[in-house]
């Protein structure tokens, strides 16, 4: 009978993230995971292709995960738009303390992401976070001007490195090691510091 691939699956997935996290990608070795999951280098080719495949295996769920939140949030932002009146004023919602939480259920993956990616196209996961932000809230905004409301028009470079900056801010808790307690008190304190000045700035 064939051999029963998912516990020496779950060996090199557990000894990969180890691997990973220690030494980053670009220092990471198969033949050490191979001998922490106690098998062949040979045999690490018969679940993954190459190094870069075992890496994204390891961060590819937690990232579609964290954009499926994402878009849920923007999607709730969208749908108000549908019926917002004359008063409308921005209030925002609790997205900062709702992400955090998502990272901190998916910590591994998220150090894995910010410390040991280099030399993977992940490297540049909290770019891409910030280009998303910048494009959704450019088109929220739009979206407000076309109903009549005064959006003040913001210098776009400016505005990106405005973005970048709240978004490098959040994945400051995983860079200081923060525990998920302290991390949900950052994220707090993240939307009391930046919601009066996205408001001001963008006059919503």
């Amino acid at each position: 009978m064939p051999r029963d691939k998912t516990e020496s699956h779950r060996r090199i997935t557990e000894a990969a993230r180890e691997e990973f996290l220690e030494y980053g990608y670009s220092e990471a070795s198969l033949r050490r995971i191979a001998t922490k999951a106690g098998i062949q280098v040979g045999g690490l080719y018969k679940h993954f292709a190459n190094k870069e495949e075992m890496f994204a295996s390891l961060v590819e769920p937690a990232i579609e995960g964290f954009y499926a939140l994402y878009h849920e949030i923007e999607g709730v932002y969208f749908d108000e738009l549908e019926s917002i009146g004359d008063d409308y004023e921005w209030e925002g919602e609790d997205e900062t303390v709702r992400g955090m939480k998502y990272i901190y259920e998916h910590l591994d993956e998220f150090k894995l992401l910010v410390f040991s990616s280099q030399g993977t196209k992940y490297a540049d996961f909290i770019h891409e976070v910030a280009r998303l932000e910048e494009e959704v809230t450019l088109r929220y905004t739009k979206v407000l001007k076309k109903k009549g409301y005064p959006v003040k028009d913001v210098d776009p470079l400016e505005f990106h490195l405005l973005t970048t900056t709240y978004v490098e801010a959040v994945f400051q808790a995983v860079v200081h090691g923060l525990e998920r307690d302290e991390a949900l008190h950052y994220a707090s304190t993240l939307q009391i510091f930046y919601k009066p000045a996205w408001k001001e700035l963008l006059g919503i």
